[in-house]
C-alpha cells in the first residue's frame, strides 16, 4: 500500500509540473501572438519593401533598365497576383521559379546583369534580392496562393519536393517533416505548422517573405528553407537552386486556396 501510494504521489507531482509547463508554454505563446499583433500596426518589413520599389523602378545593370517591364507570369510588367501564384513554370527559361530565381532571370534579361553580379550579396540582411522579392510579394497581399502544378515540369517539381520534405538524411537522421510533418509541435516555444496538412501549410505559406524578431531582418522563403536545412546538417543548397525551388511547390501546392498576408511576423 505504501509502494503504491508513493508511485501516486510521484505521479502527480510529474503530472503538476507537465500542467505547470504547459500552461507556461500557452501563456509564453499567447504573449507571442499578441506581439506579432502589436508589429502588424507597423511591420518593420515595410521599409525593405520600400527599398524593392525604387531597386524596382531605378534603371541599373550595363542596359541601364528597370525591372518595370519584368515577366513573373502574368505577363511583362504585372504585378497584382504574380507572387501568389509562383513557383511555376517559364517557357523561356524551361524552368520551374520560384519568385527570387525568376526576378534574378529578369534582372539578366532586361538589365544585362550576369548571374554572378545579379545574386552578389544575396546572403547579407536586407540584400537587394530580398528587398525586390518583399516588393513583389506585397503586391499580391490578398490575393489568394494558387500553385496547381498542373504543368508537366510543375507536377515534377512538387514529386521531388514531397520527396525531399519526407527524406531523412544526413548525421541527425534528419527530414523536413522530422519537425513540420506532425501536429501540435513546438521547439524552444516556437510552434512548428504541419507542412503536409493544408490547414498547416497555409498558417505557414500565407505570411512569407516574413520579418524575423529573433534576427530583426526580412527573411523569404529561400532563406528560410536554406537555414532549415543547414540546421538538419544537410549539405547546404545554393541559392536558387532547384532543391529550394522543389520544396516551394509542394508547400505552396498544399497552401493553395488561402488569402496571402505577406509580409508576416515571425520569431
Amino acid at each position: 500500500m505504501r509502494s503504491r501510494a508513493v508511485v501516486l504521489c510521484v505521479a502527480a507531482v510529474v503530472l503538476g509540473i507537465c500542467a505547470s509547463a504547459g500552461g507556461y508554454a500557452q501563456t509564453t505563446m499567447d504573449e507571442i501572438m499578441r506581439y506579432r499583433e502589436m508589429l502588424k500596426e507597423a511591420n518593420p518589413a515595410e521599409l525593405l519593401e520600400l527599398e524593392g520599389e525604387e531597386l524596382w523602378a531605378t534603371p541599373a545593370g550595363p542596359n541601364n533598365a528597370t525591372l518595370e517591364a519584368c515577366d513573373l507570369g502574368l505577363g511583362p510588367g504585372v504585378l497584382k497576383g504574380a507572387y501568389a501564384r509562383l513557383p511555376r513554370y517559364f517557357p523561356d527559361t524551361d524552368k520551374v521559379q520560384d519568385a527570387e530565381s525568376r526576378i534574378v532571370t529578369c534582372m539578366m534579361q532586361l538589365q544585362g546583369f550576369t548571374r554572378k553580379d545579379a545574386i552578389r550579396g544575396w546572403h547579407k540582411p536586407g540584400s537587394k534580392n530580398e528587398a525586390l522579392v518583399t516588393f513583389v510579394a506585397t503586391q499580391s497581399r490578398g490575393d489568394v496562393i494558387d500553385v496547381p502544378a498542373t504543368h508537366p515540369r510543375e507536377a515534377e517539381m512538387h514529386r521531388v519536393g514531397q520527396e525531399l520534405f519526407y527524406r531523412r538524411s544526413g548525421p541527425l537522421d534528419f527530414a523536413c517533416s522530422t519537425c513540420h510533418g506532425l501536429d501540435d509541435r513546438r521547439i524552444r516555444l516556437q510552434e512548428l505548422p504541419n507542412l503536409s496538412t493544408k490547414e498547416g501549410a497555409q498558417t505557414s505559406m500565407s505570411q512569407w517573405p516574413a520579418y524575423r524578431v529573433s534576427q530583426g531582418v526580412v527573411w523569404t522563403m529561400q532563406r528560410r528553407l536554406i537555414d532549415c536545412i543547414r540546421q538538419m546538417r544537410w549539405p547546404e543548397p545554393e541559392f536558387l537552386s532547384d532543391t529550394v525551388v522543389a520544396l516551394q511547390v509542394y508547400m505552396q501546392n498544399n497552401a493553395s486556396g488561402v488569402v496571402l498576408e505577406a509580409p508576416g511576423i515571425k520569431r
